[in-house]
């Protein structure tokens, strides 16, 4: 009897997830902790780059600060305002203002009269040079007119470009001559910025962007404008309008720091979006979740592994009691299995007497069917040479009639060679029977056809056969014994001329041979019947024959495809396509050899 094994219990995951709900409130601290570490450390890093930037725009401008100055004491530029007529003089002050802005790197340097006239420019040979166009409109002149420095931010009513104008009076004495406006350029301190996620946002005194890293801010009113600021817009044209767009800027979105320059009037500002701070937060609130996550599961898989361990010892008690109640149960098993084989053995010792009985019984049966087949074959392959013995005596008695006793000697002497080749087909057969192993020799193939050929003359011609050949002439040297391939081809053609006698002439074989690349195929081919579907089959079986009891006993073409295959050679059976049997001895090439008679091979055998 098994004892049930209950399932393992799994974790109480129930308490699990409640734990979880009492220490999820702790994200919120790990929330705002991080959300005040990444603004502190966002805070200084935009405040360390808006002291570069503000340091370098500074510097810009006070690089060119007192150029205006320095350029009214020159006498060149002085003489053109005491005679603004003089040509000579306005040309040798456009060549200086020019040389002066290539080697500051100003925008444009020009001189204006006291009416505000430009008398001479560093750009004099540009077409948007401003000589010749008055300026009196602008605060940086009459500033200077006044005596005080002129300064402004505005575009240009020539150029239509941005910048920053400084402005002195050229005095003499008490009297103000003229003015000397130096423009800086301010595009390049846009482009210092870069591409970053942080935006550069300058406003001027109006609220208005002049300088930012965003191109679609520019010239737009960071904060409502009054009334005196939208007149004085209107009188100084800085502009490109004169009424700027409002810039909406979501303060959820950004986060600013701003840096006001007394200098001039204006304040800088960066604004860091906001998602620089959300995003390491939230990844900071992940990570403290995932911590608080893999906490909770290690602790689940600690009482997991606990309470297996727990149900791991209850189950081993359990399966000690099971391994010995079924060790009593296999032993039983075992006994009655052992009582089984013991009587099983006797069964067996009993059978293998009766079949050692049997054997010998099989074995004298066995060599009584040697016997059988044997006899057999030696009459089969004896009739054909008696037959020729028989019609050789009738001739020489017929010839010693006629006194023709040279015939008749012949006719003794293939008497005595057919004599010969009986002995050597009884010394082979005999070989045969005991499973002789000869080494193949070489042997002429044309000459043995010949011999065949001879022994079954007398009757291919009363059977009116026609002999069809088509052998080459170089003899072909084959691997086989000579009485053997002797014995095949004689076998092989008598079975032609008893099919041929089943039909009405024209009788024919066709004997050819073709060499191939492992030795000759040796074709032989006949118009008879050909063989039946069953005969193709069953042609290599002892005994089987389509002739009666008193034709054949079945036993040539077995004999034959024996011989074949003990000289390494092989026996084909075919129905040629035009009609007939075909069979081709596949031999195997031999070196030249030389050719004996039959009595030195029924000797050897």
């Amino acid at each position: 009897m098994t004892a049930t094994i209950r399932p393992p219990k799994r974790p109480r995951w129930r308490s699990l997830a409640l734990l979880a709900l009492l220490l999820a409130p702790l994200l919120w601290p790990l929330q705002q902790l991080a959300e005040r570490y990444y603004s502190d450390v966002l805070n200084e890093q935009n405040r360390q780059t808006l002291d570069l930037y503000v340091a370098n725009l500074l510097g810009t401008l006070r690089r060119y600060e007192v150029l205006p100055q320095i350029l009214g004491d020159l006498p060149a530029l002085r003489s053109v305002l005491q005679q603004p007529h003089d040509g000579a003089a306005l040309s040798r002050a456009n060549q200086l203002l020019q040389q002066v802005r290539e080697q500051t790197g100003a925008d444009v340097i020009y001189l204006m009269g006291p009416d505000g006239k430009t008398l001479a420019a560093s750009n004099w040979d540009r077409k948007d040079s401003f000589v010749d166009r008055n300026f009196a409109f602008r605060p940086y002149f009459r500033e200077a007119i006044a005596g005080r420095p002129g300064r402004f931010f505005g575009l240009g009513t020539t150029s239509g470009k941005r910048g920053y104008y400084f402005a002195a009076a050229v005095r003499e004495g008490a009297d103000n001559l003229g003015a000397l406006v130096v423009k800086v350029d301010l595009d390049h301190t846009e482009t210092l910025w870069g591409n970053t996620p942080e935006q550069l946002l300058v406003t001027d005194a109006n609220g208005v962007v002049i300088l930012t890293s965003r191109s679609d801010w520019r010239f737009h009113a960071s904060r409502p404008l009054d009334g005196a600021e939208r007149a004085a817009i209107a009188a100084n044209i800085p502009y490109p309008t004169q009424s700027p767009p409002p810039l909406q800027l979501d303060p959820q979105t950004w986060i600013r720091q701003s840096r006001e320059l007394a200098e001039t009037g204006w304040t800088v500002s960066i604004l860091a979006p906001r998602s620089l701070i959300d995003r390491p937060v939230r990844n900071a609130v992940a990570a403290g979740g995932g911590s608080l996550l893999l906490l909770i599961l290690l602790l689940g898989l600690l009482m997991q592994r606990r309470r297996h361990y727990l149900e791991r010892i209850a189950l081993d008690a359990r399966a000690r009691q099971e391994l010995e109640q079924r060790v009593q149960e296999r032993t039983q098993d075992l006994e009655l299995l052992n009582s089984r084989l013991k009587q099983e053995v006797l069964e067996r010792e009993q059978a293998q007497q009766e079949l050692v009985r049997a054997q010998d019984e099989l074995v004298q049966a066995g060599k009584l069917s040697a016997l059988g087949t044997m006899s057999a074959s030696i009459s089969h392959e004896l009739n054909q040479p008696l037959a020729a013995i028989r019609s050789y005596a009738d001739n020489a008695g017929v010839l010693l009639d006629h006194q023709r006793t040279e015939d008749a000697r012949g006719n003794l002497r293939l008497i005595s060679q057919l004599t010969e080749r009986m002995a050597s087909i009884i010394a082979h057969l005999r070989a045969f029977a005991r499973r002789d192993r000869h080494a193949p020799e070489s042997v002429a193939l044309q000459p043995a056809i010949d011999d065949a050929l001879a022994l079954l003359a007398k009757r291919r011609r009363a059977m009116q056969v026609e002999l069809i050949r088509d052998l080459p002439e170089a003899t072909l040297w084959v691997q086989a014994g000579e009485t053997r391939l002797r014995q095949v081809l004689g076998n092989l053609l008598a079975n032609a001329l008893d099919a041929l006698g089943e039909i009405a002439p024209p009788r024919r074989i066709w004997i050819s041979a073709e060499p191939t690349a492992t030795g000759v195929d040796l074709h032989l081919r006949d118009n008879g019947p050909g063989f039946s579907s069953e005969a193709l089959q069953r042609a290599r079986e002892p005994f089987f024959t389509t002739k009666t009891s008193a034709q054949g006993l079945g036993l040539g073409l077995a004999i034959c495809d024996t011989l074949m295959r003990a000289l390494g050679g092989e026996l084909l059976f075919a129905n040629h396509p035009d009609g007939g049997a075909q069979l081709t001895l596949r031999l195997r090439a031999a070196e030249h050899g030389t050719q004996r008679s039959l009595k030195d091979v029924a000797s050897e055998s």
